[in-house]
């Protein structure tokens, strides 16, 4: 994965799908190996985007972080409807949002369309009078983000072809993808396992990095964990409240003596987090890791894990080995996994690798871990030793997610050739099915507890769910418009939760497992 190097910050306007023109904090960057020469030699030659800013064509090297702004009116611009003129033609859309144009820019929009701004006034008091959607409203036909399509000048699925026309994926590595279309499932769409409940724009995530989507955690049914800035936050579905759980924007000092260390961290930028039962393990942008028990007031650890100059913590894993211990696995762009002890926060065992690590996830036994990065094979080891026992061959790019069936033998990988790989641990040769996204990366896969249900998130736009009892061949697709910065299963399966980041738009989706009759849905 790649990593920011510094602030720099640049605004830049680009067309996001055909309607959105958005401003843009581009960040310098520095490769995946962190040296800076490659970027400036040879390595620029490959890792090259350009942007169209105000006129002004500028060559960059390849963007591993952007965070957007967009208009501050979502339909002044909408209303256009005749922009045909792309001036970005970006590898990926991050952190798109659809308010705060520049200045300049909305005074066009107003010149160009006289009325606008009192439909604009009009739809923002609506907006802020229904900040909610639920499931009866959504009945009667009101979009589940609560976008008021009847405003404007085009409908709903008139943009969605826009956008599957002009999203552009991000991948690392050029490769020619005709034969990966003939191996990928063409499961039946239509399915209907989890129905929507409730979209709530009272609590919004954000992500730091455009790679990193595992930001977005269920304990239950009615506890959720997500990020927002430089905080953790707590929504509740059954008292509609948030609640800050854990803040990292100033200094960050252990209140447990087991934890303390003579170097408190600083403001912390959340790249990543995991939270299980009561532990919640947030790592940053800069190698940092903070643990928190959830029943406990304060940090009770907290650490640089490298300071090597690629020093992501790319993710978390929180898992229990056979003894009942619990262990925290940290991938990180210095291409070590390491394992800490949540007795005393002590690494138990470091494994090296020859890429950097993106994903890891321990099989239910505790006995394998799947381990991905940037690389296009993926490797099965041993959790004990890290030693290798098989590689996964099949993906044409970096991969950036995994997760294990309940089962212990089926898992998943997630990749930027925009697929998901299913494999059986006990057949390595081969993956044994391989499910395609519509237009953009698997970012991140969850399975239900059961097994039932696997979904897999793309950086934008769409959320697959495929039913595992039908050998991944009936499928349901999630359409909403956005960033999609975390999925979770609530661990009773009862639930699905996605976050959506953006300015205007940014919400919490939740739906519900569908169940003709529970008793007879055991039988299945």
């Amino acid at each position: 994965m790649e990593e920011a190097l510094g602030e720099e910050e640049e605004r830049a306007s680009f067309s996001f799908g055909f309607v959105f023109s958005l401003p843009v904090r581009i960040l310098g960057v520095k490769n995946t190996k962190g040296r800076r020469a490659e970027l400036e030699g040879r390595g620029a030659e490959k890792n090259t985007e350009f942007l169209v800013c105000r006129g002004r064509a500028r060559e960059r090297g390849t963007l591993n972080r952007r965070e957007g702004w967009s208009p501050r009116s979502l339909f002044s611009i909408m209303e256009q409807d005749g922009n045909d003129v792309y001036d970005y033609m970006v590898e990926e859309y991050d952190a798109v949002d659809f308010d705060d144009v520049e200045e300049d820019m909305l005074q066009a929009a107003r010149v160009r369309v006289s009325l606008e701004s009192d439909l604009d006034d009009d739809l923002d008091n609506e907006l802020s009078n229904s900040s909610d959607t639920t499931a009866a409203e959504a009945r009667r036909g009101k979009d589940i983000q609560g976008i008021p399509w009847s405003r404007l000048q085009f409908t709903r699925e008139r943009y969605r072809d826009q956008r599957l026309q002009q999203y552009k994926n991000y991948e690392n590595l050029n490769q020619p993808h005709d034969d990966l279309e003939k191996e990928c499932k063409t499961p039946s769409k239509g399915g209907k396992f989890y129905e929507f409940r409730n979209n709530t724009r009272s609590v919004k995530s954000t992500y730091v990095h455009f790679q990193l989507r595992n930001l977005v955690w269920a304990t239950s049914k009615h506890d959720v964990y997500l990020m927002h800035d430089f905080a953790v936050m707590h929504w509740s579905p059954l008292t509609r409240r948030s609640t800050e759980v854990l803040n990292v924007r100033g200094q960050v000092i252990p209140t447990s003596e087991v934890g303390r260390n003579p170097w408190p961290l600083g403001r912390v930028q959340i790249s990543t987090m995991c939270v299980k039962k009561n532990l919640l393990v947030a790592g940053g942008f800069q190698g940092e890791m903070v643990c928190k028990f959830l029943d406990r007031p304060g940090v009770a650890f907290c650490c640089k894990i490298t300071h090597d100059d690629n020093a992501i913590t790319n993710a978390i894993e929180i898992y229990e080995r056979a003894s009942g211990a619990t262990r925290i696995m940290s991938s990180n762009n210095d291409a070590v996994v390491r394992v800490f002890d949540c007795e005393n926060f002590a690494v138990i065992s470091k494994f090296d690798f020859n890429w950097p690590v993106n994903h890891t996830s321990v099989s239910p036994d505790g006995k394998q871990v799947i381990v991905v990065g940037d690389n296009a094979d993926g490797i099965l080891a041993d959790s004990q030793t890290g030693k290798t026992i098989g590689k996964l061959i099949g993906h044409l790019d970096y991969s950036f997610a995994s997760a294990w069936h309940p089962d212990g033998h089926v898992f998943a990988t997630g990749n930027q050739d925009t697929t998901c790989r299913l494999w059986d641990a006990r057949m390595l040769g081969k993956s044994f099915a391989v499910l395609k996204g519509r237009i953009g990366a698997i970012r991140s896969i969850r399975f239900t507890a059961d097994g039932r249900f696997m979904a897999m998130a793309e950086p934008a736009d769409f959320v697959h769910i495929f039913d595992s009892k039908q050998d991944y061949n009936h499928c349901q697709e999630i359409d909403i418009f956005g960033e999609v910065a975390g999925i979770s299963f609530s661990p009773d399966t009862e639930a699905l939760f996605v976050a959506v980041t953006d300015r205007t738009y940014g919400s919490l989706l939740e739906f519900n497992r569908s169940r003709v009759n529970p008793y007879l849905d055991s039988f299945l």
